[in-house]
């Protein structure tokens, strides 16, 4: 009996084309799996299929889409035992570069088909704010005040048109008009305050950028960035400190290891590059939640 493979394809993500996983599915194909392409329909379908595509037991789940797509295919197959591997079809693909995984299709699919399950650890994350609470996964970060706000203010349209510039003109936008407010955090029983923080699951961040350094999938901890500066200019001395790779040594900022982190204040968060909602919430570490294949 052949090892069966199902793909979960977003035809929304920006660099997405029916060619592209057609092609993913006949290499596997190829390689002896049987294989059935999963077409989500609209956000939050990912997870659903997930789910579904579980209860068959498959030998493998690909994420065909970009980190939003993986983060509903995480949110579906964890605890599962089936491993997840990734077809990068995304705006930036951030995972797939902490991976080091080919970012190609054959490249990719080359290592799905080669590779051996690696246990990893989770980020966990239970919002409490707002008219709805909400448990969510993660493997890359959580962006906590005006990462949030740049993420929730993303035109949807121009983000499939130009990518990752359309974070950029969001950002551009909050960073002329966005009031920051004071976030209180609880950290291993300390009290902190700021007024923006990324808590990191992973090293990179919008692409190659290393927030937090020291973050590991392997590793289950969690490591908080905290921004302590409201001002406009204290928000552009931290993104060209991000850019250089010299922002730790930044005077007014945090930066702590940690497995438990309380959130208060109502600062908008995003995980993996989807917005979520809004503080108060509390971040973990889930140890071996997931398989990744690369």
């Amino acid at each position: 009996m052949k090892s069966s493979i199902s793909i979960i394809y977003n035809p929304a993500a920006r660099k997405a084309s029916k060619i592209k996983v057609e092609t993913a599915s006949s290499f596997l194909r190829g390689k002896g799996f049987d294989t059935e392409i999963l077409i989500t329909e609209k956000r939050g379908h990912a997870e659903q299929l997930a789910r579904e595509s579980v209860k068959n037991k498959p030998s493998l789940i690909i994420a065909a889409g970009g980190d939003g797509t993986i983060n509903e295919v995480i949110n579906g197959i964890v605890w599962s035992g089936v491993p997840l591997s990734l077809l990068p079809l995304g705006t930036t693909n951030v995972l797939a570069k902490e991976l080091g995984l080919p970012e190609d299709v054959l490249g990719s699919m080359e290592a799905a088909a080669a590779g051996r399950p690696t246990t990893v650890s989770l980020g966990r994350i239970d919002v409490r704010g707002g008219q709805l609470s909400r448990s969510r996964y993660f493997c890359l970060m959580a962006g906590i005040g005006f990462d949030g706000k740049t993420v929730y203010d993303v035109d949807a349209s121009l983000k499939r048109i130009s990518g990752a510039t359309a974070y950029i003109f969001s950002g551009i936008r909050n960073l002329l008009s966005y009031s920051l407010e004071e976030i209180s955090f609880t950290i291993d029983g300390r009290n902190l305050s700021g007024y923006s923080a990324i808590i990191g699951k992973a090293r990179r961040y919008g692409g190659n950028f290393q927030v937090t350094p020291d973050a590991d999938l392997l590793d289950p901890s969690l490591y908080a960035v905290i921004f302590k500066g409201r001002r406009r200019r204290d928000l552009l001395r931290y993104a060209f400190g991000i850019i250089r790779g010299s922002h730790l040594k930044y005077r007014d900022i945090l930066y702590m290891k940690s497995t438990d982190i309380e959130i208060g204040g109502t600062a908008h968060i995003q995980i993996d590059g989807d917005y979520l909602g809004v503080s108060p919430a509390k971040v973990s570490v889930v140890k071996n939640a997931l398989k990744l294949v690369y």
